[in-house]
């Protein structure tokens, strides 16, 4: 795996993170209604929810790319697919002015943050589909290490998405308990769209690798 690759998926990775999606949510409602501490416990279920989903989708996409690399090929595309749509999405709410950060009630008791993060996590068929868009983006399925390339780069997105969810819980407080808070969502989803859209571009115009 070249640099340029790692590169493009760190960058690519760290747009999609920074997205106030539900995720967000659940960390930055925890840490408003338990401060600090239950943010990073939210932030850490949620990330070893992420560890499962990576090695459930790096076995079966090293089952697919062993059985048949041009439905690995397909697989890529579709995923191509699914990141355009999450980009446009992203895109069309920073324009229309929706932000998804729509705290819930902050009064209700900090209990099993943890466990239900990594139930939240494990649970959600969104997440599961966005590994197995996500990580062919990056892989040669006609290379001889795709299978830990593909290890690799799942670990490396847990950490970096967990990273970003500590992130969240320890400006949570500040940032989404003030009246800006629909324009820091805005701005991130606009900048996660753009970067999404073109690298759904990027995939859609490059030569046939495999």
């Amino acid at each position: 795996m070249d640099m340029n690759t790692l590169i493009l998926f760190v960058i690519a990775a760290l747009s999609i993170n920074l997205i106030p999606g539900p995720d967000v949510i659940y960390i930055v409602t925890n840490t408003m209604k338990g401060k600090m501490k239950s943010g990073i416990k939210a932030s850490l279920g949620l990330g070893v929810g992420y560890l499962i989903h990576t090695l459930a989708a790096a076995l079966g996409l090293s089952a697919l790319i062993l059985s048949s690399a041009f439905l690995f090929t397909l697989i890529k595309y579709l995923g191509a697919m699914y990141l355009l749509y999450l980009g446009l999405t992203s895109l069309l709410n920073c324009y229309r002015k929706k932000s998804k950060i729509l705290l819930e009630d902050t009064n209700k008791k900090d209990t099993g943050v943890f466990k239900q993060g990594v139930i939240i996590s494990v649970l959600n068929p969104k997440v599961a589909m966005f590994f197995l868009a996500f990580l062919p983006q990056f892989i040669d399925p006609l290379a001889i290490n795709a299978t830990q390339n593909l290890l690799t780069l799942g670990l490396l997105f847990s950490v970096l998405a967990t990273s970003c969810n500590l992130l969240y819980a320890s400006l949570g407080n500040v940032l989404f308990s003030s009246p800006k808070a629909q324009k820091y969502s805005r701005v991130l989803e606009g900048v996660s769209g753009t970067i999404l859209v073109g690298l759904s571009a990027k995939i859609a115009l490059s030569s046939d690798e495999y």
